[in-house]
């Protein structure tokens, strides 16, 4: 094995993705995953201890430790197996105690675990779509019980046991709270679920039945033996202002044992926020961990709620909040806290709380200070630096400091010392960056952004750009050994830059693919660089061109590095081997064995290296390189590996990979051949500082003297007035303590007093009572004595009777003695013959078997004698055979050196053919798709084809028939001509008189109509007349009526005048009546003309009729509607019979069409429709019917 050893010295990371990452080892230490291994760190002392993965592990899935805190489980999956390995964390180093890995039932990988409370139990929780709960009996590998959880692929999120039973277990996921037990060798499920099913992200058992559960949508459950207790809903409340307030909005109890404390909890489409500008949104409860005073619970994103248990009802209620506080740095301060808390951990003695979060940071809190600021939210604190979150892109290191320089796919830029193991300086950007480079200074740093190439200044406080370059995506940038210079990569182009006027002095360009890494050889004369198009290219810096080149087209180059002495190139690629080129040619390939190399480092004194790996592994080895597998691996990371330094001292390597972790390892040769190289001058303690920055705080610095100044007189002035006030304060106590004490002592004293007299009241008691025990005790010997005497006669007699009892028993074990020797005897003599006869049989049995022994020797040495003589025939048969075998197989031997060449050289053929031919196989793959569509398509043509050639022979058929039948009819033609012309003349006179009638029709509507308005004309008139001549009759009545003055004969004259006047009335009337009769007469003349008729009847009315007369008649109008009654219905019963008949002239004329064409024979012949001026006949019988 190889010499060189790397020991792993602290990481700088965190793998928030595992379930349940991070947990207490005891008051001090914690314990979390990084990388491929899970450390331990003391977080008073700083130091870190690491338990490593398992070899060839693909990455940690879930970590779970025992109540006892001397056990570890990690869940992992090696060599795409899974497997759960158990570490003894008491041991120092931790050991491994069991590893669980042969299983009896399908799993892909174990996703979550818990010990059971004696740590004798561990439960595995299966992922989809197995999803089985496994019960494990872990020291002795013995699955107690296995129970499938869902059937749907839902995801299980946890999986835990009852704090104080083995045998109750908790399960929660997607849609499922199960509580199962563990009983006869089963698991049995024990809660059914009630409402609608919940998503349930995490659980803590808060008691020994009682858990606390919480959902992705903000709700919290507390179950008490599997039944809902309590209910309560956290919403996150953003307003308008900086500052977020959390609230829980309301809470719910079960109706089973308590009242509720409000309505049952809307729906979230259902809720309305109390304030104007409010938003709602319902955080996920990511994690819960349990407490004496209650429970710690996640409330979306950078915030954590403490909940309190009230002492009088068996519910919880919000009693902190602690929040993630804004980090400065950020390029986006607002939202650098909006982090999801994965997982939360209080400490043994529950003094401090950590949390976990998804961008891989760990946070702290001391719970005192929740209770200090009971106003305001507390915030969480780094439990050790800011870390990144996302896979490392660029590493560096410099000389004159001990400084680690990253960048990260998180826009984050990070200088680490890897000497303190602190962070220095650490700012976030808009934009990615890809590469790094620190100058050996550790003034300076290049950085490759994703839109500009930026020269940064490391100052005490800050890192400030003060150049950029127009270089887009610079994927790899590094600064000379000496400084002088820098290198960017562009694509397939490399810049070299001076840092002196800070000039593009030359552009090599070469490469036709992207260049993956660069490196400059000792005295920077020439840079390196290798790439995607599988070149390796030696540029002159001076010249600006190639000195040497290897091109293998085969193989995409990850990372090349030089040898001190300039003359070896090493390199590794997708190829799986290292190769060592020089003079533009391959000298060595030394492969990798199954895995890819990312990157490569050789050691300043030329004597180590070290090599990356895509697994995650980093492999030491001697250089010279040996020819076989001599290497040291090591399980570093939980991904590939991207950037792999030495520092300059050759004393630390620097490791950094795609799951955002860094790694520094100690390095050292066993044979001790010089690799420390001490340093001469120790590390530089300078650092940059503006001017603008030194004159700040000068300034501030004035002013806060100033300041502190003036607080020492105020708080002078102000200790003065409190002595001040204390001593006064203190005299007023004095005389109030001396007077208490006086009134003490007289208390004191009567309390004596009273004392003594109780003290001589007890005593006289307790003589009383001594006098009276004496008394009873003489009472009590008397009586006791006189019950021992009964109970000593009674003993007596019972004494004769056990005597007589036992006299009696005797006897009878006499005779039974001897009834049982005469049966023995009996017995005896009979067995003895039965015994006799078996061993006559036994001997004659033995005799047969004697002869039957002889028998089988006597054939048993025939055969041995006949197996000999085989066995020398086939010795000889096979010793000639051997030589021939021995002679063949130094021929094949010689054929086989042959062959072995011949096998090389077809070997890489068959490897190039391979390629060839599954990029064949692809696009076979693709052409019979092809094929095997077009295939369908051929098909469905062919029918397609088969079907219209069957419908054009079926046309043509038919085209045949109705040719045929066209010759008929073209003979009909002529004859129906004929009729038509005779039908024709024959429809012509009767559509002339459908016409008359029609117009007849018309008119006599429209004399309807006139006679209507003509009639409601008259009615008026009517109505006008009958008014009048009621008014001339109450005239006439008013005369008659008139009193006569006149006496005697007066009266008889007046009587007479009266008369007179009534015969002249009715004279006059009559000669009125016939005059507008005689007018009537010749108005009814113009009854044709409407207009003469108006006027005329309007001149009777003026002639006829006074206004001042009209008076309304109410008996008339029944006449005149009875009237126009009449008259209507006799134009209604005219209008019918004119109807009638034109519908009987139609259907005769219809009858009479038919009957011809059946005569002809023609009718099938037809058209349906009937003809042009039959449908006319029927559209006016519409008009005339509507």
């Amino acid at each position: 094995m190889s010499a060189v050893v790397a020991q792993t010295l602290h990481v700088f990371g965190l793998r928030s993705h595992v379930a349940n990452n991070i947990f207490y080892f005891d008051e001090q230490i914690i314990i979390f995953p990084s990388g491929n291994h899970c450390v331990k760190y003391n977080v008073d002392q700083k130091w870190q201890k690491f338990i490593p993965g398992s070899d060839k592990s693909q990455g940690m899935l879930a970590l779970s430790i025992s109540p006892n805190r001397r056990y570890l489980a990690i869940s992992e999956t090696v060599q795409e197996k899974p497997a759960i390995t158990i570490y003894e964390l008491s041991s120092i180093p931790c050991r491994k105690r069991k590893v669980l890995n042969n299983f009896d039932f399908q799993v892909q990988k174990f996703i979550s675990m818990a010990f059971s409370p004696d740590s004798k139990y561990l439960l595995a929780q299966t992922s989809p779509p197995e999803s089985n709960l496994v019960y494990w009996l872990w020291e002795k590998q013995k699955v107690m019980a296995i129970v499938r959880i869902d059937t749907q692929n839902n995801p299980v999120y946890q999986v835990s046991f009852s704090p104080q039973d083995n045998t109750q277990v908790c399960v929660t996921g997607n849609g499922m709270f199960k509580l199962l037990r563990f009983t006869e060798g089963t698991l049995k499920q024990t809660n059914f679920q009630r409402g609608e099913p919940q998503n349930y992200l995490a659980h803590t058992w808060v008691a020994d039945d009682k858990i606390v559960v919480g959902t992705d949508t903000g709700k919290l459950f507390l179950f008490e033996s599997g039944d809902q207790r309590w209910e309560t809903s956290i919403m996150v409340k953003e307003p308008t202002h900086d500052s977020k307030s959390l609230d829980v909005i309301q809470e719910s109890e079960s109706l089973i044992e308590f009242p509720p404390i409000s309505s049952p909890l809307p729906s979230y489409e259902q809720m309305v926020a109390t304030s104007s500008h409010s938003q709602l949104a319902m955080p996920q409860v990511f994690a819960i961990a349990a407490y004496s005073k209650g429970f710690a619970c996640s409330a979306g994103p950078g915030r954590v709620l403490l909940f309190e248990k009230m002492e009088e009802k068996d519910f919880y209620r919000e009693s902190r909040e602690i929040r993630i506080p804004v980090d400065p740095q950020s390029n986006d301060p607002s939202q650098s806290d909006k982090q999801d808390v994965l997982c939360l951990c209080f400490s043994p003695s529950e003094e401090t709380l950590v949390a976990s979060t998804s961008k891989n940071q760990l946070y702290s809190i001391t719970m005192s200070l929740t209770e200090i600021s009971k106003g305001e939210p507390a915030h969480f604190e780094y439990l050790m630096y800011p870390l990144h979150s996302a896979p490392i892109t660029g590493l560096a290191t410099c000389i004159r400091k001990p400084l680690i320089a990253t960048c990260s796919l998180d826009r984050s830029i990070r200088i680490w010392n890897y000497e303190t193991n602190t962070l220095e300086l650490f700012k976030e950007y808009q934009e990615e960056a890809y590469s790094i480079s620190l100058h050996p200074s550790g003034h300076f740093i290049v950085v490759g952004f994703a839109d500009k190439l930026r020269l940064m200044n490391l100052l005490i406080d800050d890192i400030r750009s003060f150049k950029e370059y127009s270089v887009r995506g610079c994927r790899e940038c590094s600064f000379s050994n000496g400084g002088h210079l820098f290198a960017a990569v562009s694509g397939n182009v490399i810049h070299v830059y001076t840092t002196t006027n800070l000039e593009n002095i030359s552009s090599l360009k070469g490469h036709t693919g992207k260049i993956r890494s660069i490196v400059w050889n000792a005295d920077d004369s020439k840079l390196i660089s290798g790439g995607t198009d599988g070149a390796v290219y030696e540029w002159n810096l001076s010249t600006g061109k190639r000195e040497t080149e290897c091109v293998l087209k085969s193989c995409s180059y990850n990372c090349v590095t030089v040898s001190p002495d300039a003359k070896i190139i090493f390199a590794v690629g997708s190829d799986h081997t290292l190769k060592e080129i020089a003079d533009s040619s391959i000298l060595r390939e030394i492969s990798a064995f199954d895995v890819t190399y990312t990157t490569i480092v050789i050691s300043h004194s030329g004597r180590m290296m070290f090599v990356g790996t895509s697994v995650g592994t980093i492999r030491a080895m001697k250089y010279p390189l040996p020819l076989q597998k001599e290497f040291n691996e090591y399980q570093a990371h939980a991904g590939p590996i991207t950037k792999m330094l030495l520092t300059f001292d050759d004393q630390f390597l620097l490791t950094a990979a795609e799951d955002g972790c860094l790694f520094t390892w100690k390095v050292f040769d066993k044979d001790g051949r010089g690799i420390k190289r001490e340093r001469e001058v120790g590390f530089a303690e300078e650092v940059l500082v503006t001017k603008t920055d030194m004159e700040e705080k000068a300034q501030v610095m004035l002013e806060l003297k100033t300041r502190v100044e003036e607080l020492k007189m105020e708080n002078e002035y102000q200790l003065r007035l409190k002595d001040m006030n204390y001593s006064e304060k203190i005299k007023e106590l004095t005389d109030k303590f001396i007077q208490e004490m006086e009134s003490l002592k007289t208390k004191n004293q009567v309390l004596r007093t009273e004392k003594e007299k109780q003290d001589v009241y007890h005593r006289e008691h307790i003589e009383d009572l001594l006098d009276k025990q004496s008394r009873e005790l003489q009472d009590l010997e008397c009586c006791n004595n006189q019950k021992l005497l009964l109970e000593y006669e009674k003993y007596q007699e019972l004494q004769l009777k056990s005597q007589r009892m036992q006299e009696e028993y005797e006897k009878q074990l006499r005779d039974n003695d001897e009834t049982k020797s005469q049966a023995l005897e009996e017995l005896t003599e009979f067995y003895e013959a039965k015994l006799q006869e078996k061993t006559t049989l036994l001997e004659e049995a033995q005799e047969d078997v004697r002869q039957q022994l002889r028998e089988f020797e006597e054939t048993k040495k025939q055969i041995e004698e006949d197996e000999d003589r085989e066995i020398q025939d086939i010795k000889t048969k096979y010793e000639k055979k051997l030589r021939d075998e021995k002679e063949s197989n130094l021929r094949l031997k010689g054929e086989t050196g042959i062959m072995r060449k011949k096998f090389s050289s077809l070997q890489k053929e068959i490897e190039e053919r391979t390629n060839d031919i599954e990029t064949l196989k692809g696009e076979q793959v693709k052409l019979q798709g092809v094929i095997k569509s077009l295939e369908k398509d051929i098909q469905g043509l062919k029918r397609e084809i088969q079907e219209r050639d069957e419908t054009i022979q079926d046309k043509e058929k038919r085209i045949y028939d109705l040719k045929k039948k066209n010759q008929e009819l073209g003979k009909f033609k002529f004859v129906l001509d004929y009729k038509i012309k005779e039908l024709k003349k024959q429809i012509e006179p009767r559509e002339n008189e459908i016409r008359v009638m029609k117009e007849q029709i018309q008119e006599m509507e429209a004399e309807l109509e006139n006679f209507h308005k003509q009639n409601t004309q008259l009615e008026l008139n009517i109505t006008e007349l009958w008014q009048k001549l009621r008014a001339t009759d109450q005239e006439m009545r008013r005369e008659r009526q008139k009193p006569c003055l006149l006496s005697g004969p007066c009266r008889f004259t007046s009587l007479n005048s009266s008369e007179t006047i009534k015969s002249l009335w009715e004279r006059d009337l009559e000669a009125l009546v016939k005059r507008f009769k005689t007018d009537l007469h010749n108005c009814v003349a113009y009854i044709q003309e409407p207009r003469l008729l108006k006027e005329k009847i309007r001149g009777l009315f003026e002639k006829y009729v006074q206004r001042a007369d009209m008076v309304e008649i109410a008996g008339l109008n029944t006449d005149l509607q009875q009237e126009y009654a009449r008259q209507r219905e006799h134009l209604e019963r005219n209008l019918a019979t004119l109807k009638k008949k034109v519908v009987k002239e139609s259907e005769l004329h219809r009858t009479d069409y038919v009957r011809i064409m059946q005569s002809t024979g023609l009718r099938n012949w037809l058209p349906l429709s009937m003809p042009s001026s039959q449908s006319k006949h029927r559209c006016r019988r519409r008009k005339t019917t509507g």
